[in-house]
């Protein structure tokens, strides 16, 4: 692997790191969720720094250039983020759906009692 490349690939990865513990700092991103940012930006640092691990890695998953197999593993972590995300915000999209309903119905309870109390 080129030296260029595994440089860039660190600095990548260490800046990413920097930014997901800057938003934590700033509350901006939960730690629940900053999880699987930190492990991936560690998997990208490792492999950078560790050229000998990488280029087994390329060679176990078939790819002959291992920069390639670097970036291929760091889209495959972005899916596995973003597959997560998507649980997360169908989870929240059902409560707030259940929400919706238990309101409508104390709303309709609230009138009832207003209706009662007024008569």
């Amino acid at each position: 692997m080129q030296i260029r490349i595994q440089i860039l690939s660190f600095l990548i990865g260490a800046v990413l790191l920097a930014i997901i513990f800057q938003l934590i700092r700033k509350n901006k991103l939960l730690e629940q969720y900053a999880i699987l940012w930190i492990v991936s930006a560690v998997i990208v640092i490792v492999l950078a720094a560790w050229r000998g691990m990488l280029e087994k890695m390329s060679r176990l998953i078939g790819i002959y250039y291992p920069p390639s197999a670097l970036f291929a593993i760091a889209i495959f972590c972005g899916m596995v983020i973003a597959l997560h995300f998507s649980v997360v915000i169908s989870k929240l999209t059902n409560d707030k759906n259940k929400l919706t309903q238990e309101m409508a119905l104390l709303k309709n309870q609230v009138e009832k009692l207003q209706e009662k109390i007024g008569e």
